[in-house]
């Protein structure tokens, strides 16, 4: 047997355990890695706005990151001040509303399959009234169990919303000290491979920052404009929730058009609900035709279908969390393979000039494999 024989096959054996053990870490703490994710977003968020005021106001950097601060706690209380308590005040209604709201809309849709014969003979026609009333009580009664579970105490989510919120801070106040600590952990090597990465993920989620805050006031804004022209009620709570559930790619959108649709099919019939429903098909015909080629698709690119399935996935894993950080964690993901698996491994261009995505196979290389270093 040659010398060190041993070690060379025992070593792969030792790097499999190694990496078991790793993913086990990752798996056992994915919910303090999701923080940390956010704290990172937040971090790049508030270091984004500090960088533009030091640029406009020519103000030490000290000064811009606590002005970028003091903007955002002055801008989320004057929105809380100006909105809050008139939603609160339509949810609240909404909601003590909805069983007579529910029964209205199955008397609506009985009408509908007495009136058309198509629908009179489907199931749902010859069913007792009342049956779409239970179905959507108990397809409710299952979301908020499917959620609940998910829910913690106030105290917990005080502390951890405390301890990302500071973590933000010290990550905008001092980003280079953590992203030298992620070179250092690279061999050396590869150290140039990390330093194009680490400044392309920081575009990447400034560019996810900017397009969603863009396409949640635009989304919130049109819609409560328009359900309130149409004259529907509790505009501003469905406006507001418009506006929410827009981080969640397709499916906040399919809700927040569904359900105030459903509620003036209850309230005032099929033409003013044709007409929300339509409403809700043109405004985010609007953000996506507008808002996400003009903001959000420069910089992260990335395919719908992928896009859709990364939300499945991070909500069946994660659950309300993981369906608020799926798009920036599938565009930090799309940015890694884009330099490692297709610019290193495979040798393709890759376009420095849109970091959330790929680029054609004719492009001109921008960034070409880094060459390996001797080791030192």
């Amino acid at each position: 047997m040659p010398p060190g024989g041993g070690d060379r096959r025992g070593f792969p054996l030792t790097a499999a355990l190694a990496a078991v053990l790793l993913i086990a870490l990752v798996l056992k703490s994915a919910d303090v890695l999701l923080l940390v994710f956010i704290a990172v977003v937040l971090g790049v968020y508030l270091r984004s706005l500090a960088d533009a005021l030091v640029a406009r106001a020519q103000v030490p950097r000290p000064f811009g990151l606590a002005a970028a601060l003091l903007l955002t706690l002055a801008a989320l209380v004057g929105i809380v001040l100006l909105i809050a308590p008139a939603v609160a005040q339509q949810v609240h209604d909404l909601l003590a509303n909805t069983p007579s709201f529910l029964s209205a809309l199955d008397e609506s849709i009985t009408r509908l399959a007495q009136r058309f014969p198509l629908f009179r003979r489907s199931p749902a026609a010859t069913a007792e009234p009342g049956v779409l009333a239970s179905s959507i009580g108990e397809l409710l009664t299952a979301l908020r169990g499917a959620v609940v579970p998910y829910l913690k105490s106030s105290l917990e989510v005080l502390i951890e919303g405390v301890s990302v919120f500071v973590m933000a801070l010290y990550l905008a106040r001092h980003p280079d000290v953590y992203t030298s600590g992620v070179v250092a952990l690279v061999p050396p090597r590869h150290r140039p491979l990390a330093l194009r990465i680490l400044p392309d993920l920081g575009t990447t989620l400034r560019a996810w920052i900017l397009g969603q805050l863009t396409a949640m006031f635009i989304l919130g804004l049109l819609t409560t404009l328009g359900l309130w022209l149409l004259g529907v009620p509790y505009f501003l709570a469905f406006g507001v929730f418009a506006g929410v559930a827009a981080i969640v790619p397709f499916f906040g959108t399919l809700v927040s058009t569904i359900l105030p649709a459903l509620f003036a099919l209850s309230v005032a019939g099929v033409p003013k609900a044709l007409l929300v429903a339509a409403l809700g098909v043109l405004v985010h015909l609007i953000e996506a035709n507008l808002v996400a080629p003009q903001v959000m698709e420069r910089q992260v690119n990335l395919p719908p279908v992928l896009t859709i399935a990364g939300v499945l996935l991070m909500g069946r894993l994660f659950g309300t969390i993981g369906l608020l950080v799926a798009v920036p964690i599938l565009a930090v993901i799309m940015v890694l393979l884009r330099h490692i698996l297709l610019g290193e491994v495979y040798g393709d261009p890759v376009s420095a000039a849109a970091p959330g995505g790929t680029v054609p196979p004719d492009a001109v290389r921008t960034i070409a494999s880094s060459t390996p270093l001797p080791n030192r």
